[in-house]
């Protein structure tokens, strides 16, 4: 009986996963473990960015998948001058460390003034936070691997029961 509950409950857990808004390819391996692969659009992580920057003043936000990173640009209004605008951009690296994605905000700057590292450091955590959401609802899940192509994100993570 408790075999089968656990059985129910790994199943279930991989449903959720493939239920989520990304794409997923999912498979069983041989020790029992199971391989689950998500795929995110620029679209969806146009969404996650913009979600994690959480700045009104932030328009037109822009993100373009690069081979191996993103980068992301947008206009930001000024607090003191609502018709004048400036130029926000940002490099984004994602990585993977120790089972959990990593965000990396690099050469953050508004019309080439840098962005104070208080902020950069909100960012890069709540970004990785948000997107991980994104790949993996289940506690058990590891993440093994992300890319970055022109076309998505890819990150690959191993269930264990």
């Amino acid at each position: 009986m408790k075999q089968n509950i656990k059985k129910l409950s790994f199943l279930a857990a991989i449903l959720l996963l493939s239920l989520s808004a990304c794409k997923a390819n999912i498979s069983r391996n041989e020790d029992g473990t199971v391989t689950v692969e998500t795929s995110v659009t620029q679209a969806q992580l146009q969404e996650v960015i913009s979600s994690a920057i959480a700045d009104p003043l932030v328009k037109s936000l822009t993100v373009s998948l690069q081979s191996g990173y993103v980068s992301v640009t947008g206009e930001r209004q000024r607090l003191n001058d609502a018709s004048k605008t400036d130029m926000l951009s940002f490099r984004l690296d994602l990585g993977v460390v120790n089972g959990e994605l990593t965000a990396s905000v690099t050469e953050a700057q508004i019309d080439g003034i840098a962005i104070e590292q208080n902020r950069v450091d909100n960012w890069n955590q709540t970004i990785a936070n948000r997107l991980a959401n994104f790949g993996s609802k289940n506690e058990n899940a590891k993440l093994q691997s992300v890319s970055v192509t022109p076309e998505q994100v890819t990150m690959t993570w191993l269930i264990t029961r």
